[in-house]
């Protein structure tokens, strides 16, 4: 099996040669690996990780330094580094030293034995804090609302047929989402059980916000299920609004009116204020949307590549 490892690059000038020679020694005692290429994308990271990929592309013949213009995010990166894979098989893993190497050939086996076109490696154990965690399974929920199959086995370690790009080449979106894209191209979705390391050096650039933003982003940009809901509440506001009118007129009809109350009156324009707003602010989420889209932002913008452009797959 011919393997492209893209790995997405940000603040990790202390970890990225351990991980290129990590692949290397784990790669090329692999049997089930003929040959293989790094695909190293450095997104705007404001150390010196772009001059160590620069260093490792010089020295390695098999590895391939990517720059981006500016931080476009995790999954624009990725985008940049499927684009220019050459090889049959795409495996994306992380900067941080938490993806072990020796793990790859696990993700490839189910695409070698033909039982899949994704893989995902999910971790035997959590490696993350409470809150990060807890924002994770959010994004997990965001992906499985916009239609992805086996959320909660998504993992940023993964391996899918290099085929499968074509499906996210033609998406141009500032807020793409790796995963979902791929859950457009195949339902053919597999899952093995890999070890993390523990991180060792610095600290994850997802934070508990960034990755609540990130499911945000999941769900209003793929899945109309916020629409959905604010029409669902919309119905049962005015189910309690109706029932409200039938229980003033019951009681004046039967002559037991009492003067209503500040407490009542104060609660009741609150709520129905309160839904309001939630309904314009889910609107105006998506209008905002669709706003940035017809701005025609780039979903990343290349300064150099030590490799040949695919000008065609640019973002």
């Amino acid at each position: 099996m011919r393997v492209s490892i893209v790995i997405p690059c940000y603040r990790s000038e202390l970890t990225l040669r351990d991980v290129v020679e990590g692949i290397f020694a784990s790669l090329s005692q692999a049997p089930v690996v003929r040959e293989f290429e790094v695909i190293l994308v450095v997104d705007g990271s404001p150390d010196g990780t772009a001059r160590v990929a620069h260093a490792l592309a010089r020295e390695h013949p098999e590895v391939r330094a990517v720059e981006l213009r500016r931080n476009y995010g995790q999954h624009s990166a990725l985008l940049a580094g499927i684009a220019r894979a050459r090889y049959d098989v795409v495996v994306t893993m992380d900067d941080d030293l938490q993806h072990l190497p020796e793990e790859i050939p696990l993700l490839l086996g189910p695409i070698g034995a033909g039982a899949a076109d994704l893989v995902y490696g999910v971790p035997e154990t959590e490696e993350h804090g409470v809150l990060r965690s807890a924002a994770s399974r959010a994004v997990k929920r965001g992906l499985a609302m916009a239609g992805a199959p086996k959320a909660e086995d998504v993992s940023s370690f993964r391996a899918f047929r290099t085929e499968l790009r074509e499906g996210l080449a033609a998406v141009p979106d500032p807020y793409a989402s790796v995963d979902v894209l791929l859950s457009w191209a195949t339902v053919s979705v597999d899952r093995v059980t890999v070890r993390m390391r523990h991180r060792s050096v610095g600290t994850s650039s997802y934070t508990f916000r960034s990755l609540v933003r990130h499911a945000i982003n999941m769900i209003t940009g793929y899945s109309n299920v916020p629409l959905r809901l604010v029409t669902y509440l919309g119905l049962l506001l005015a189910v309690v609004g109706l029932v409200l009118a039938v229980t003033v007129v019951v009681k004046y009809l039967v002559n037991d009116t009492t003067v209503a109350g500040f407490t009542t009156l104060a609660a009741m324009i609150a709520m129905f204020s309160g839904a309001q707003m939630l309904s314009l602010g889910v609107i105006g989420e998506y209008l905002g949307r669709l706003h940035t889209r017809s701005m025609g932002k780039p979903t990343y913008l290349v300064r150099s590549d030590t490799g040949v452009v695919r000008p065609e797959l640019e973002g």
